[in-house]
């Protein structure tokens, strides 16, 4: 069962041009894309990253003519704003701010679906927002970071989700792997060597990793526990690296 989506993100968020634009010139949009637009809390004016049939991405602004939702691309794109490789982070929760900092990095790194989780270690969401809740920020944190590097998609945000589900969800991915603190086995280079995989899933455990039956149940799922070296990072640090070298070995990043 896939997380439920709490941000209206993923491929519902892409704005889809009816054809090869002319730069500089009004394309009214289909009624579905009035969903997508507001997905992006988008406005008369905004600048947003859309897409055409062939595959191409623009910069275009909204606009309305008679009323019709209309999209004016000014600049095409020279390579694609989204990775080839589908990465989903499925995270641990953290204390404190650090999960914001995680969403924000993660979108700009261009993963298509983060899911908050809970597990052993980890904190809960209502130990999260006691005093204060802040987890209502989560989808603010993303859409803003999406629309500064200019993302055509939103990723979605995954409700929070126990750690059965999400190790399940996890391991439906072509190449799934978790961060094991202590690992004595791979290291996240050497699994990484000579793959190619469409979708990818990473799973991030919390301060204090993954306990030992955590780890074997997603062994048994197929998933390859691997590690950063001799350092022990931090939960977001990790996060933040593994999700570098994978769009690095596998996506866009040059």
């Amino acid at each position: 069962m896939t997380p439920e989506c709490v941000n209206k993100g993923g491929v519902r968020s892409l704005i889809h041009l009816p054809a090869v634009p002319r730069l500089e010139s009004p394309q009214p949009l289909p009624a579905a894309a009035e969903s997508a637009v507001n997905a992006w809390r988008a406005r008369e004016g905004a600048i947003l990253t859309v897409l055409d049939p062939e595959g191409c991405y623009y910069r275009a602004r909204l606009a309305r003519k008679n009323g019709e939702l209309c999209a004016i691309a000014f600049r095409r794109l020279p390579r694609p704003a989204e990775s080839g490789v589908a990465l989903e982070v499925y995270h641990a929760l953290p204390e404190k701010e650090r999960f914001e900092l995680v969403l924000q990095k993660l979108t700009e790194l261009g993963a298509v679906r983060i899911v908050p989780m809970t597990s052993s270690r980890s904190s809960t969401l209502a130990e999260r927002d006691a005093g204060q809740k802040k987890s209502h920020r989560w989808p603010e944190v993303i859409l803003r970071a999406a629309r500064q590097c200019r993302r055509a998609m939103l990723p979605e945000l995954g409700a929070v989700t126990p750690w059965g589900d999400a190790v399940r969800a996890a391991g439906r991915a072509d190449l799934k792997l978790m961060l094991a603190e202590g690992e004595e086995g791979w290291g996240i280079g050497e699994a990484l060597a000579g793959q190619r995989a469409d979708r990818v899933a990473l799973l991030v455990g919390p301060e204090g990793g993954f306990t030992n039956e955590e780890v074997e149940e997603a062994r048994g799922l197929g998933i390859l526990p691997v590690g950063f070296g001799p350092r022990i990072l931090r939960t977001e640090t990790a996060a933040i690296a593994a999700a570098a070298i994978l769009q690095y070995a596998l996506g866009d990043l040059r």
